[in-house]
């Protein structure tokens, strides 16, 4: 069911059991802000945030799906909930200490993955070989970015945890490119008439921007996550000095290894720091 609907619905339950929003909130943790902007149609909830609603309000989730069961969800409102464009900073702690979870499990596994594609990429530039075979290369890049993708995703979190705008735009925007970049990495494995040097220029001054960008951005976490932030900002935007150079892109990617653990780390502050204060909450 899709706003406002939903969010009519949800108050049609909510005062058919004769609840205040206030009431409904100590019956499900979810902040009163959250279900005003819910009934008024304001934002669409995650399916984390309704089931919770839902289990408060004794209402079979089913029913709801039941009565959207003819509607395709638009593939726009998928990508949007997927990278959590939509995801509230009054969601429920425990989902966004999940997503961040997620986010820096997936962060080793780039880590890790980064040196297969490091090998493989420096083959086949330089020695114009696919070292462990094109069907292994093309695996390689598709874990690396679900890995990425994933990893990324985290960042939108804490850009929306610490109001840190910059954070979350550059980071989709990071998404995106790489997105591109790596499917074009894997099309040209099967059209060798598409002039990848080329591609492979534009890739490089266009990871330049953003990287610049992002380092910035991650420079702004400093007082909330500390000094580690600063050290990450830093680095990635000396490893995007690098990437504008283009000849000399490949130091861009070493440089950016501990720019990548650092992030990892940044991840971990920021989940305690989520802990933290719902422990001081509960304690108020």
């Amino acid at each position: 069911m899709k706003q406002p609907e939903l969010g009519r619905k949800i108050s049609e339950l909510r005062k058919a059991k004769g609840l205040t929003q206030e009431e409904l909130v100590e019956k499900c943790n979810i902040s009163v802000r959250t279900i005003q902007r819910i009934e008024t149609g304001e934002v669409t909830p995650r399916s984390y945030t309704i089931k919770t609603i839902l289990t408060a309000l004794d209402y079979d989730l089913d029913k709801i799906s039941d009565e959207n069961n003819n509607t395709i969800k638009p593939i726009s409102t998928w990508l949007r909930n997927f990278i959590l464009l939509d995801v509230d900073v009054n969601e429920p702690s425990d989902f966004l200490i999940k997503q961040l979870n997620i986010a820096w499990i997936f962060g080793i596994s780039y880590f890790i993955l980064g040196f297969l594609e490091g090998v493989a990429e420096y083959f086949r530039l330089n020695e114009d070989e696919m070292v462990f075979g094109s069907p292994a290369y093309v695996v390689i890049k598709i874990l690396v970015l679900i890995s990425f993708v994933f990893f990324q995703r985290g960042f939108i979190v804490i850009g929306l945890l610490f109001r840190n705008y910059l954070l979350r735009i550059t980071t989709v925007i990071l998404i995106g490119a790489n997105i591109l970049i790596i499917g074009y990495d894997i099309v040209s494995v099967f059209y060798d008439s598409i002039e990848r040097e080329f591609v492979l220029v534009g890739a490089s001054l266009s990871f330049a921007g953003i990287g610049i960008i992002y380092g910035i951005a991650l420079k702004r976490l400093e007082k909330s996550v500390g000094r580690i932030a600063e050290f990450a900002g830093v680095i990635e935007i000396i490893a995007a000095c690098f990437f504008l150079t283009v000849v000399l892109s490949f130091i861009g990617f070493m440089v950016q290894i501990p720019a990548e653990l650092a992030e990892i780390i940044i991840i971990f502050k920021a989940i305690e720091i989520i802990k933290t204060k719902e422990t001081a909450n509960n304690f108020a």
